[in-house]
Parts: structure tokens; C-alpha cells; sequence
């Protein structure tokens, strides 16, 4: 057992609120209640404590793909995310022939097995073509059922979310089919209607994959998504805070109307993520990576980003001036609850994964604990 540490002096962010110069006790890979006398002491005095961040929808980082990569070049990217604060990923693929991303997914079944992610999450090939961003058009498809049963037996129980366009046929009764089987619906890449949203919605589709991006824009006439998706309560809509994907008013619209219990802060990150500039694949299409910003190269579109958690978290917090208690549930407690894990992890609450970010003053991060093992030491630097 390793020995019992108590992180002191910090303002730590709990679910009931922050507490400063608070006391955070991690006994072996759990939070404690308490610590034994002579306890190792690590002083935080002028840091934040904050749980470890639970990223929904990421497609890799560090030079290496989720998508289509090796378990090794799975791990690589694991490592890079966890290193910039996030605790907890789920590996997004993206478009791809079916039959590879059966095989790709008994992959990741077996990391996901292992507790290296925390599951799988399908974005394509059940996509608009109207509306698919980075994803091959040539491989995209309706949303037959069978089709999606076969890619949740692939992932061996796994598979935690599956992004639809759902007014293609077939979108109603994979939803179905989806939430029968415990796995979040996603509406995504999508160029449904106000109307045809909500009968997603009343199906059982509980998310919405990066709102505003890959879906018609809100009109005064013609409504769209985006406002059947922030108005309903059932809904948690992702949100890519990396200044590139959306203008700070979308984020602070959202915000307003979804309120902070619904909003998930994701990655959506790919290859150059925590990595650098360059030419990269995203399934199989060519990403040109330049300033930080990823596009195809055939046709310019945005294709998913290089942000990491850390900095989706400074940037709410000291451009967006969103509270630092209410950055915390988007980006780590909702998430959790939405991948049904909030019993382990997304707050620092006695019992549950050792999992926490300490943050400098600024909001820059200084430390990463998983399970009670520093990925970054804050002594260390």
C-alpha cells in the first residue's frame, strides 16, 4: 500500500463548493476521509485542486491516432492527454470501412478491458453527408440497426457512445436500439430539423456530439438542432472550448440556456494533439495541422482540433469568465455521470479514484494524480 498523502493549503473544488486552504487525503489509489499522523504533507498554498478530467470524445494526441493506431500508439495518446490533466478518456473513432471498425473496436475493447479507456465512442459512419466535416464521404451510410449491433458486439460491451445523423432512415430505431443497450445516442454531424431533434431526443438520444459544430446554424425561422438540443433537459451537450470551434458568445449561450449541469467540455482532439504542427491522417483522410489549427487538405475543413483539457479549462476560466466551480462539472463531473462512472471518479469525494489536477494561480496545470500516483509532479515541475 503506498503510504497515505495529504495535499494542503489549496483552494480545493468540491461538489458543494470551494474550500480554501483545503485538505485533500489520498490513501493508496482512493481519496480518504482522514490521514494518519505523520502523514506525507505536499504543501499546494497558492494552488487549485480540482478532479482529474473525464474527456468524452477524443481521436488522439502526442503524434498517435485512437482511430485507426496500434494499442501502442492507443497508450502514446493516453499518456500525452493524461500528462495535460485528463484522468479519463474515451478512444473516438471516426468513419472507416464497417469491417475495420469492428476489428479496430476489438482493440480497444481489449485497452478499455484494462482500464487504460474508458470505453469506445463511434463517431460515423451513421452520418449527414450534408454535414460530415472531416469524414469520408464515400464511407458513410444510413443507420442501418443491424449495422449498429454489430459495431456494440465488436466493442464487447464497451462501446459507451455512438454519434448518429438521426433523421436518416433507420436513425429512430438505432437510437432505440442504442439506449437498450446502455449506450449514449449521440445527435451529430447532422442536417436534422427542430422537429425531426426532437423525436431523437423522445427516442432516447441524451447527447449532442460538439453543438453548433457539423449541424444547420440556429435561425429565427427554421430553429434547426441546436435549440431542441439546448432546450431539452435530457440533452448534455458537448462543447469544444478551443476558440477555433466556436466564438466565446456560442459557449456563453450555451451555458446560459443548458445551465452548467449539461454541459460537457470535450477534446474532440486528433493526432497533433500535445504534439505539434504538421501532415497527419484522421481515418483516412489527410489533415493539414498549422498555427494549431487542423483542416483536411482536400477542402479545408475543420478537423478536430489539438486542444487538450488543461487549456479548455484556462481559457473558460480567464477569457470566458466562466466559474471555476461550474468549468469543474463540465468538464469532469458530467461526463462521468454520462458515462455512468460518477461513483469513481469526477469529484474529490472520500472513496472514489485518487484522480485530481492542481492548477498554479493562473490557472496553468502543475500536477496530475491518477489513482493516487503523480503522472505530473507538482514538486517535481
Amino acid at each position: 500500500m503506498a503510504p497515505t498523502k495529504v495535499l494542503a493549503g489549496a483552494r480545493v473544488v468540491l461538489p458543494t463548493g470551494t474550500v480554501d486552504d483545503g485538505r485533500v487525503t489520498v490513501e493508496g489509489t482512493r481519496f480518504a476521509d482522514t490521514a494518519p499522523a505523520g502523514a506525507e504533507t505536499v504543501d499546494l498554498s497558492g494552488h487549485w485542486v480540482v478532479p482529474g478530467f473525464v474527456d468524452l470524445h477524443n481521436h488522439g494526441g502526442g503524434g498517435a491516432s485512437f482511430a485507426g493506431g496500434t494499442a501502442e500508439d492507443v497508450l502514446k495518446g493516453v499518456h500525452t492527454h493524461r500528462t495535460h490533466g485528463t484522468t479519463t478518456v474515451v478512444a473516438s473513432a471516426v468513419t472507416g470501412d464497417l469491417d475495420f471498425l469492428a476489428r479496430h473496436a476489438g482493440m480497444l475493447a481489449e485497452l478499455a478491458q484494462q482500464g487504460d479507456i474508458a470505453g469506445i465512442h463511434f463517431e460515423g459512419p451513421f452520418i449527414s453527408p450534408c454535414r460530415k466535416g472531416a469524414h469520408d464521404e464515400e464511407l458513410l451510410r444510413d443507420p442501418d440497426p443491424a449495422e449498429v449491433r454489430k459495431l456494440l458486439d465488436a466493442a464487447h460491451g464497451h462501446a459507451r457512445m455512438m454519434t448518429l445523423a438521426t433523421e436518416l432512415p433507420g436513425g429512430l430505431d438505432s437510437v432505440r436500439l442504442l439506449a437498450e443497450h446502455g449506450v449514449i445516442a449521440a445527435v451529430g454531424h447532422t442536417d436534422a430539423t427542430y422537429e425531426q431533434t426532437l423525436q431523437a431526443i423522445d427516442a432516447g438520444a441524451s447527447v449532442a456530439t460538439h453543438l453548433f459544430n457539423a449541424m444547420p446554424p440556429l435561425g429565427h425561422r427554421s430553429p434547426g438542432p441546436i435549440t431542441a438540443l439546448l432546450e431539452d433537459e435530457r440533452v448534455t451537450v458537448e462543447l469544444i472550448n478551443d476558440g477555433t470551434h466556436l466564438h466565446p458568445a456560442a459557449l456563453r449561450l450555451a451555458f446560459h440556456h443548458a445551465g452548467a449541469a449539461r454541459v460537457a467540455f470535450i477534446t474532440d482532439a486528433m493526432d497533433a494533439a500535445g504534439f505539434g504542427d504538421g501532415r497527419y491522417m484522421l481515418g483516412p483522410l489527410e489533415v493539414e495541422v498549422a498555427d494549431g489549427v487542423a483542416r483536411l487538405v482536400e477542402g479545408g475543413s475543420i478537423a478536430g482540433s489539438t486542444l487538450t483539457l488543461d487549456r479548455a479549462f484556462k481559457r473558460a476560466v480567464t477569457l470566458d469568465g466562466l466559474p471555476v466551480e461550474d468549468v469543474v462539472r463540465a468538464i469532469s463531473a458530467n461526463p462521468a455521470r454520462l458515462l455512468g462512472l460518477d461513483d469513481r471518479i469526477g469529484s474529490l469525494e472520500p472513496g472514489k479514484d485518487a484522480d485530481l489536477v492542481v492548477l498554479d494561480a493562473g490557472f496553468d496545470l502543475v500536477g496530475v494524480m491518477r489513482r493516487g500516483e503523480w503522472v505530473v509532479d507538482p514538486e517535481l515541475g
